[in-house]
């Protein structure tokens, strides 16, 4: 079995955490995983993206081509659309519905419509739910558990193992915290 991911946003969206987890769940369930270079992560509010490739044979390259993404995980619907190119024709798009106004000009509505007229896509109306359970900060965990379900080669207990292991460093709250945010994600990615 092999995913294909591309993970997108903009810089301290928590891109590269997200990346972080999976490849750690990855790499303790003994599969083959590769990371593209991320770019754009130098710059807060800037461009991020990574592709991740995971499989349980070998993977003879980093890069994720073009039209075999299964995943497209955005923490901003911008940035979704922009790696549409690289999603298969099967594949899912999960991103926040809730912009990074960083340009004067957003399309904000002209972005909507796009998303909207794809045949496989949830939007997450991420910063609602982060304010409703008080879970600062922890956005990204959140939108991971909406994907869980829809990676497939991970369960979703591997990757709440993984948060544990990447967050224990900073303690328990930040843990607990984290693991709230996951599980209200992968209740709302069921209900999708």
């Amino acid at each position: 079995m092999k995913k294909d991911i591309i993970l997108s946003g903009v810089g301290g969206q928590g891109i590269l955490s997200i990346a972080t987890i999976i490849g750690d769940a990855a790499t303790r369930a003994g599969l083959n995983l590769k990371q593209a270079e991320v770019h754009g992560m130098s710059q807060r509010g800037g461009e991020v993206e990574s592709g991740l490739r995971l499989s349980d044979t070998e993977i003879h390259s980093d890069l994720v081509p073009l039209g075999s993404a299964d995943l497209i995980l955005s923490m901003e619907p911008m940035e979704a659309l922009r790696y549409l190119p690289f999603l298969q024709k099967e594949g899912y798009v999960i991103t926040s519905s809730s912009p990074f106004l960083n340009i004067a000009a957003y399309p904000e509505e002209v972005v909507r419509r796009a998303l909207a007229g794809l045949e496989h896509v949830i939007t997450v109306d991420l910063d609602q739910i982060i304010r409703e359970h008080s879970i600062p900060k922890s956005a990204n965990v959140l939108l991971l558990g909406v994907a869980a379900e829809f990676i497939g080669i991970l369960t979703p207990e591997q990757l709440e193992e993984s948060i544990r292991n990447i967050f224990s460093p900073k303690g328990e709250a930040v843990v607990e915290m984290n693991i709230k945010a996951f599980k209200l994600g992968r209740e709302y990615g069921k209900r999708q």
